[in-house]
């Protein structure tokens, strides 16, 4: 009687444990693993933290999403803002294991650190005229913005959109007196998008990523302002494979494909 119990356990088991792999229970999953599916191609769980400029905001996004699902059980972490603000986090010990800058100026804070390894330039961004849709001032050029009644917000000069907008001002020999002087390209267009100024100096991808919140005007000046962005691994990146992989995505046809639908333009 022992045996034929026996017996019917041994035939039950295998439809047993094919229930418990394919069922949705909490109970402890079996000790073998020979019918788990293999994983995707570069697949690697963790979290991977990224340092970007506020620029990048919208493209960096949209690429985390994508490495996350080519990457099951990987999360990408964004930190977003002033690139200047992010270089000083880094060198101040901050966590982080790629860093993505709006200048060389600011990358070369934290190479100069030894923080980064070699940075490799992905992307370029210049300038427009960010006005409120029906332009009450009615700014058509860059001479404009020197108007007195002209209420104008800049990047402060510290951060690369800031230092953009100082060289395209020289390059024209104009001067203006900003009302206010932003921390980021993000908190400079929000002043535009409220209403607050007549007009800002911003990036391009900015305007883009307003959805119309805004009008952009080009300028000629804007040529001899532009912008490199770089990105790097950090040297003591927590996540070192993870941050090279995801790297490897920004400089990839479809990280450029991504970046250029956000308004940047090739290296």
């Amino acid at each position: 009687m022992v045996f034929r119990r026996l017996s019917r356990w041994a035939v039950a088991l295998p439809a047993v444990l094919v229930l418990g792999l394919s069922g949705c229970g909490s109970g402890e999953p079996a000790a073998s693993t020979a019918s788990a599916p293999a994983p995707a191609a570069g697949a690697g769980a963790g979290e991977v933290t990224v340092f970007a400029a506020a620029s990048l905001t919208g493209a960096f996004t949209e690429l985390g999403r994508t490495f996350e699902a080519a990457h099951p059980g990987t999360t990408v972490k964004f930190n977003f803002g002033s690139s200047a603000t992010l270089a000083q986090q880094i060198t101040q010990g901050a966590p982080a294991d790629v860093f993505a800058a709006a200048s060389p100026a600011t990358m070369k804070t934290v190479t100069d650190a030894s923080l980064a390894g070699s940075p490799t330039t992905f992307a370029r961004n210049k300038l427009q005229i960010a006005v409120p849709k029906d332009n009450p001032a009615k700014v058509d050029d860059l001479a404009d913005l020197t108007g007195a009644k002209v209420k104008v917000a800049l990047c402060a000069e510290q951060v690369p959109c800031g230092a953009a907008a100082v060289k395209a001002l020289d390059a024209a020999g104009l001067k203006v007196t900003p009302v206010t002087l932003e921390q980021d390209v993000k908190a400079t267009l929000t002043k535009v998008e409220l209403g607050e100024v007549d007009a800002a100096l911003v990036y391009r991808t900015d305007v883009i990523a307003s959805a119309g919140k805004v009008t952009g005007i080009e300028f000629p000046e804007a040529d001899k302002a532009i912008n490199d962005y770089p990105i790097a691994t950090l040297a003591k990146a927590p996540a070192g494979d993870l941050a090279k992989r995801f790297v490897d995505l920004v400089l990839s046809q479809q990280g450029r494909d991504v970046l250029t639908k956000a308004g940047f333009e090739a290296p």
